[in-house]
């Protein structure tokens, strides 16, 4: 594969075709048609094909200055919840809210309308039996207060 000098037929606006150094051969009769027309056919690698290849993707490439913001519809914070009979944390990757009305507790069974909004930093042992039963009794505590 000889590499030649671009002629002025490459220094065309249109970006759609390829430069005449590039294009196929048309002797692939049979074959898949290549994934990247640009592809390079040969282990040959030269710096002055890099400047080619260089020039024409400048070219063909549009200001990223008039690209509109990407917004994400991912929520920021994430919300732990806390079930009222048993002190289960729920704190996975789905949100709280997105979960069917027809989940229940893990431990206890509750329905989903037991669980409460949960403030504190939930930490990485906070399902484990003592330290769930310790805060079943502080929420007990509590309720028996607020209610008397």
């Amino acid at each position: 594969m000889a590499l030649h000098a671009p002629t002025a037929r490459f220094q065309a606006t249109n970006c759609s075709t390829p430069p005449p150094i590039l294009a196929p051969t048309g002797n692939t009769v049979g074959l898949r048609a290549p994934s990247d027309r640009f592809a390079l056919k040969s282990s040959f690698f030269s710096p002055s094909l890099h400047v080619l290849l260089a020039a024409s993707t400048r070219r063909c490439q549009q200001p990223l200055a008039s690209a509109a913001p990407k917004f994400s519809m991912r929520v920021a914070t994430k919300q732990a919840y806390i079930c009222r009979d048993c002190g289960y944390i729920y704190n996975e990757r789905t949100p709280f809210e997105k979960l069917p009305d027809k989940y229940f507790c893990p431990v206890c069974g509750a329905p989903k309308r037991r669980f409460r909004p949960y403030a504190p930093a939930v930490a990485k042992n906070a399902n484990e039996t003592a330290v769930r039963k310790a805060r079943k009794a502080q929420i007990q505590e509590d309720e028996t207060i607020g209610s008397a």
